[in-house]
């Protein structure tokens, strides 16, 4: 029976863990680009000019 209530503690502690870094990821701005990545595909890469090109 304490199995059980260590996996239970230990199992809060984990989902805890993780909901505070989901609330510290949204705080510091790493879900504002919503725009960018979906639409990346469609834009062609800009092509790089090297100076040492043979």
């Amino acid at each position: 029976m304490s199995v059980i209530f260590i996996l239970l503690a230990v199992s809060i502690s984990v989902a805890a863990f993780f909901l505070i870094a989901f609330i510290w990821g949204v705080k510091s701005g790493q879900f504002e680009d919503d725009f960018s990545p979906a639409s990346r595909i469609l834009f062609e890469d800009k092509k790089t000019s090297s100076p040492h090109k043979q």
